[in-house]
C-alpha cells in the first residue's frame, strides 16, 4: 500500500489560497447543464468528484469546453439529450444524488421508452443509501429500477410520466436528498408549483443554503417557510448567468485554520471570508470557542494559537458543519480536557463509517474515545503516539490526521491518494505552511568519531541526540535484565517500542542509570547481534528512532540515519577518516580504559568491518548524494564540530 510519513511539526504559517469548493463547483456544474445559454466557470475544482459530475454530464449529451483557465457549458435548456447511458459517479455522494432526479425529469419527456440511465459507483457508494431519494421521486411517479441492494445504488432510470404536485423528504438521512429534489423541481413544475416537504430535522442546513443560493444565481427563487416546506413557483427555468467564480472550498479551509490554532501560526486562507455562501466557515466559530484567534476579512480567514498557549476542550452540536467537523475530533487531542461533537451521525453513511474511523484511528495517538450512535467524545492523551493512519478511501480522513503532527509524532498516512477526490495537492500545501523539528543526521564507518561529534553539536544547537548504534544493544541489555529469552521477538519488540533510553553528553542512559559501559560488555554485543535479526524489533526500533525528533530539534547518528530512518533530514554528514586514523583513535580509547590494545588487530578489525558495511544487501554504507563529506582524518573534535554547526545554521529560524 501507498502511504505517506509526515514527520513531527515545529509550527505552523503561511498563506494559503484554497482550491475551489466541491459543494459549488458540482452543484454549478449541474446547473450550467440543466440551463438556458452558456455558462463560463471560473476557478472550477479539479478532483475526482468534479471529473465525475463532468464526465455524467458529458454522458447525458452536455457540452463542455475548456477556456483559458475556465470551463464553458452549453447548456441543455432543461433536458439532457442522450438519454440512454450509464455513468460512473466513483464514491461521490453529491452527484449521485443531484444526478438522479435531474435524470429523471428528463426521462419524463422521452418518447422512446426504451431510453434508461443507469448510475453505479465504487462497492462503497453501493453501501450508502438513496431511498429516501428514490422514495421522493416515485411520489412524483419516477420509474426507478434497483440493480443491485434495494435502497442502494446501483440502479437504473426510465422513461415516466411525473405529475405530482406535492413530495416529502426525510430531512435527517442526507441534506442531498434535497438538494437534489430541489435543483430538479424547476424542471418539474413548468404548470403547477411543486411543493417539497421536510420531514423531521434538516441536518447539514448551510448546505441547502449554498443550492438556494446558486439556484437564484441562474434564475430560479424558492420560496421557503424555515426548513420545513418550500415552495418552487410555476414557470421558472434555469438561465445561464454567463460567467460565474467558484469561491474556496470552506471544509479544506478548516485544516489550515486548525493549523494556525495548533501550531502557532499565524495561518490565512484566501478563498473564503465573511462574504462566503458556505456554512462551514462557521468552523472558525468553532476553533474561536476553543481559544484560537480568528480574524476575517471579506475573503480570507486566519487564525493563530490562543494567546494563553492551550486551546479549551468543548462540547459542541456539529450538525450544521459535519464535514469541518471532522477537523475539530482531531484539534480535540490539544484541548485541555475531553471533548465532545454532537449531532453527526450522518458521517455514518458518508464516504465511509466516519465516526467509527475516526475512533479507530484517534485511538491509535493515544486518545481515549467514546463512540456513540450520533456522537463522539475525545480525551487527549498526556503525549501524543507515532501512528499509521488508515483512511478508508476517505479523503478527510487523510487530511485531518496530517494535523496531528503538529503535536509532536510521526504520522504515516496510507492511500494518500485518496485526497484526489477533492484535493489532490494537499499534503505539498499543508508541508508549505508547516516548519518540521529539524534533524541533523550523522553517518559513517565505524569509529569515525559520529557519537562524540554528535553528542556536543547537539549540545551547542540545544537539540536532543540519539546515538542510533547504541539501541540493539539496549534492547539486549534490558532484555537480560528482565530474564526474556533473545529470541523473544514479541516480548523484545515490545522493550523496543517504550525503550527508556536517552542520550546526555556521551552517556547512554537507561531509565535513570548510566549503562554506557554494560551495553559494551560481551554478552551486550552477542545479545545485540541475535535481536538485531529479528523483524519486529527492527520495526519498533524504526519508529522508536523517530520518536526522538521533538522539541527544537535533533542529532541523530548512525547506520543509515539520514538514508532511512530520517531521509528529509536538511542536514546530513557523512563522517568519515582514513582506516589508520580511526584505528589510532579507538587505541588511545581502550589504553585511556587501562584496557589491552593491539594496533594491527584494530586496523584488521576495522578494514572488515567497512568492507561488510559496504556489502550489506539492505541499506550498504555509503554517502549519500545529499550528505556533506566531512574527512576528519586531519581534524580535531571541535574542527569537526564547527563545520558541522556551520552546516545547521539554517535550521536556526
Amino acid at each position: 500500500m501507498e502511504f505517506i510519513d509526515l514527520p513531527p511539526m515545529r509550527k505552523a504559517a503561511g498563506t494559503v489560497r484554497l482550491p475551489g469548493s466541491k459543494s459549488i463547483s458540482n452543484r454549478v456544474l449541474l446547473l450550467a447543464a440543466l440551463a438556458e445559454g452558456d455558462t463560463v466557470i471560473e476557478a472550477l475544482l479539479e478532483s475526482d468528484d468534479t471529473r465525475v459530475m463532468k464526465q455524467a454530464i458529458l454522458a447525458l449529451g452536455v457540452e463542455v469546453a475548456t477556456e483559458g483557465a475556465a470551463l464553458r457549458v452549453s447548456g441543455c435548456g432543461g433536458r439532457f439529450p442522450k438519454l440512454d447511458a450509464d455513468i460512473f459517479v466513483g464514491n461521490s455522494g453529491l452527484s449521485i444524488r443531484t444526478l438522479v432526479p435531474a435524470i429523471v425529469t428528463s426521462l419524463s419527456d422521452s418518447d422512446n421508452p426504451l431510453a434508461a440511465v443507469r448510475l453505479a459507483g465504487v462497492p462503497r457508494m453501493h453501501e450508502r443509501p438513496i431511498g429516501d431519494l428514490v422514495d421522493g421521486l416515485k411520489q412524483l411517479g419516477a420509474s426507478v429500477e434497483w440493480l443491485g441492494k434495494e435502497g442502494y445504488p446501483p440502479l437504473a432510470l426510465k422513461p415516466a410520466l411525473l405529475g405530482a404536485e406535492r413530495i416529502s423528504v426525510r430531512g435527517n438521512v442526507s441534506s442531498q436528498f434535497l438538494t437534489g429534489l430541489l435543483q430538479a423541481a424547476p424542471l418539474v413544475a413548468r404548470s403547477k408549483p411543486l411543493v417539497i416537504e421536510v420531514e423531521g430535522e434538516l441536518i447539514s442546513r448551510p448546505y441547502v443554503e449554498i443550492t438556494l443560493n446558486l439556484m437564484e444565481r441562474f434564475g430560479v427563487i424558492v420560496q421557503r417557510e424555515g426548513w420545513s416546506r418550500f415552495v418552487v413557483p410555476a414557470g421558472q427555468r434555469y438561465v445561464s448567468p454567463g460567467r460565474i467564480a467558484v469561491e474556496g472550498d470552506a471544509s479544506t479551509a478548516s485544516y489550515f485554520l486548525a493549523a494556525g490554532a495548533l501550531g502557532g501560526g499565524p495561518v490565512r486562507v484566501v478563498g473564503v471570508g465573511r462574504r462566503s455562501i458556505q456554512g462551514d466557515v462557521k468552523f472558525a466559530d468553532a476553533l474561536e470557542a476553543m481559544g484560537a484567534q480568528i480574524t476575517w476579512g471579506d475573503d480570507w480567514i486566519e487564525a493563530r494559537a490562543p494567546a494563553s498557549g492551550g486551546l479549551k476542550a468543548f462540547d459542541l452540536d456539529l450538525n450544521h458543519i459535519p464535514d469541518a467537523a471532522m477537523t475539530l475530533a482531531v484539534a480535540a487531542l490539544f484541548a485541555d480536557g475531553p471533548s465532545t461533537l454532537r449531532n453527526i451521525g450522518s458521517w455514518r453513511v458518508k464516504e465511509t463509517d466516519r465516526i467509527a474511523a475516526m475512533a479507530t484511528e484517534l485511538r491509535k495517538l493515544g486518545a481515549t474515545v467514546d463512540e456513540y450512535p450520533e456522537s463522539l467524545t475525545v480525551t487527549p492523551p498526556s503525549r501524543l503516539d507515532s501512528a499509521v493512519i488508515d483512511t478508508y478511501e476517505d479523503h478527510r480522513v487523510a487530511m485531518c490526521f496530517s494535523l496531528a503532527t503538529l503535536g509532536g509524532p510521526y504520522v504515516r498516512i496510507n492511500d494518500p491518494k485518496c485526497v484526489d477526490k477533492t484535493f489532490p495537492e494537499y499534503f505539498a500545501t499543508f508541508a508549505g505552511i508547516t516548519t518540521p523539528v529539524p534533524v541533523v543526521a550523522i553517518d559513517g564507518p565505524s569509529a569515525s568519531g559520529k557519537g562524540t561529534v554528535g553528542s556536543r553539536v547537539a549540545a551547542v544547537l540545544g537539540f536532543e541526540h540519539l546515538d542510533s548504534g547504541s539501541l540493539y544493544r539496549l534492547v539486549a541489555l534490558a532484555g537480560l535484565r528482565k530474564g526474556i529469552a533473545l529470541d523473544d521477538e514479541a516480548a523484545l519488540a515490545e522493550i523496543a517500542c517504550t525503550l527508556p533510553a536517552r542520550f546526555e553528553g556521551e552517556c547512554v542512559m537507561l531509565d535513570d542509570a548510566d549503562v554506557t559501559e554494560a551495553i559494551r560488555s560481551e554478552a551486550c554485543s552477542v545479545g545485540a547481534s541475535k535481536v538485531a535479526v529479528l523483524p519486529a524489533v527492527r520495526d519498533a526500533l524504526f519508529w522508536r528512532q523517530r520518536a526522538y525528533r521533538q522539541g527544537r530539534g535533533l542529532v541523530a547518528e548512525g547506520r543509515d540515519i539520514g538514508s532511512v530512518i530520517f531521509p528529509d533530514a536538511p542536514v546530513k554528514i557523512f563522517l568519515t577518516a582514513s582506516v589508520e586514523a580511526r584505528a589510532e583513535r579507538r587505541y588511545k580509547q581502550l589504553i585511556d580504559k587501562g584496557m589491552a590494545a593491539n594496533m594491527d588487530d584494530l586496523l584488521k578489525d576495522l578494514r572488515e568491518r567497512d568492507d561488510r558495511d559496504s556489502r550489506r544487501a539492505v541499506a550498504p554504507l555509503k554517502r549519500s548524494e545529499d550528505a556533506a563529506l566531512l574527512d576528519t582524518s586531519e581534524m580535531t573534535i571541535q574542527q569537526a564540530v564547527d563545520f558541522i554547526i556551520g552546516k545547521a545554521a539554517v535550521l536556526r529560524n
